[in-house]
Formats: structure tokens, sequence, C-alpha cells
């Protein structure tokens, strides 16, 4: 099998490449490109049998390379970010990647990839219906019901409504519900966006809060107010800037 890979981090290409050479030594890397003009360009030159395209690129999207496709090639998606595609990815005839990528996880791809049927016009069509979702998602922002994290080698569903808390971490955010965690890329803000501002409360520039979630409001000996959960958990802080949140508490 030809592959070609394509992803904007240089780590992540490497990541790629070392796994495929330990597990499917009979596949062969025509090309690894860094943004999505690259990889739309290679694509159509080299035309490999499959290629990894990571979602968010610069120039074009890995959506936007698989749509443009006028050579047939099998597309496997490569995503960290947009948590509504993955339903459709997984209804589909091609295969998804999420971050971070498992040797389990990309030898199942593999497997996936070498049974699959010549592909025809579907990775196109799918490409384009995302896109308009996309575009629809950013014209009117829906409020956020359900996350989509990673655990282990699954995806799991979790309602807002059972979390507890949202801190960031780096280009992360620890998502928090009593005594357990997960880890999702993506930022504060961009969750903040998509947070129903009535039912979660920012309370620190790195951290935001379910109000319901909410047994009571403690000051510490230094006169700092801690936020503590009815399900337990990992106490959060209140910065000066939001304290007025809780004066009528």
């Amino acid at each position: 099998m030809r592959l070609l890979i394509a992803d904007d981090e240089a780590p992540l290409r490497t990541w790629l490449r070392r796994l495929l050479e330990q597990i499917a030594p009979d596949v062969a890397i025509v090309a690894e490109v860094g943004d999505g003009a690259s990889a739309l360009a290679e694509i159509e030159r080299l035309q490999p049998d499959a290629a990894l395209l990571d979602i968010r690129m610069p120039g074009l999207t890995g959506l936007e390379v698989a749509s443009r496709l006028a050579v047939p090639c099998r597309v496997v998606f490569v995503t960290a970010y947009d948590e509504f595609a993955l339903q459709a990815f997984e209804k589909a005839a091609l295969d998804y990647l999420l971050k971070p990528v498992t040797a389990e996880r990309l030898a199942v791809t593999l497997q996936r990839l070498r049974t699959a049927l010549p592909p025809q016009n579907d990775a196109a069509a799918l490409a384009r219906e995302l896109l308009a979702q996309l575009a629809a998602r950013n014209a009117a922002p829906e409020t956020l019901r359900w996350l989509r994290v990673g655990e282990n080698d699954t995806v799991r569903l979790i309602d807002v409504q059972e979390i507890d808390s949202f801190e960031a971490a780096d280009k992360y955010t620890i998502v928090r519900s009593g005594n357990r965690e997960w880890l999702m890329r993506l930022s504060l803000k961009e969750l903040e966006n998509q947070l129903a501002p009535q039912t979660f409360w920012r309370i620190h520039r790195s951290v935001i809060v379910r109000v319901a979630a909410i047994a009571q409001v403690k000051r510490d000996l230094m006169g700092r107010l801690w936020v503590e959960f009815r399900d337990g958990g990992k106490a959060q802080p209140v910065s000066r800037s939001y304290a007025q949140l809780f004066r009528q508490m």
C-alpha cells in the first residue's frame, strides 16, 4: 500500500511514520507534507492508495483537500478538534484517527484500508457535507450539549450537565466530573463560546464551572475564595475579578 501523510505538526508526521514502520513494513510512504495545498498537489501527482489528512492545516483543511480530489484515493482523517464530525466519520466508509494516535488504532485503520472497496466519490461527498456543517456551525453557533472525549482507544460521550469544571492546560482543557477527569484538545476560550452562559460561569482566567454543581464557596486563611462541588473532586479557585458572582450566594 502506498500512503501519503499530511499534517502541519512535524512531530506527528514523524510519529505516524515510525508507527507505520513498526506495524506495517509493507506500507510505502510516498510523501509527507505540512499543508493542504501540498497535500492536494502530491496526491494528484503521486496517486497514492490512501492519505492520512489532518483536518486543520494551513491553506486547505483536510476536508477541503478530500472534497477537491480528482483522482482515486482512500482518505483517513486525523482529528483532535471537530468533535461533531466524529459521528459522521464513523458512519462513512472511510475512517478517522483521533490524536494522539496509537499503534493499535492505526493497525485497525490499515486493515480497513486493505479490505475497503475501491474509492468512488464517497470521500469528496463526505467532505463537502462536513464543510457545509462547519459553515452552518460558524454562522449560527449552537449551545454545546454533549462532549466527545478520548478514553484509551474509544470515544466517550458525556452530557455537559454532568460536568463540574473545565480547567485550561496549555492547548488542552481538563474536563472534571467528581473524581474523574479527561483531556480535550480544545482551548478554554473555544469551549466557553459553546457553553450556555447561564449554566456555566468563568470563575478564573483558567477555570469554568457548572453553577448547579457547586456545593459551597469557602474562603481560606489567605482570604481567597474556593468553589467546592457536590460530587467532590478538585476544588477550584475564584479570582478577584469574578468574586462578585458569589456575593449573593
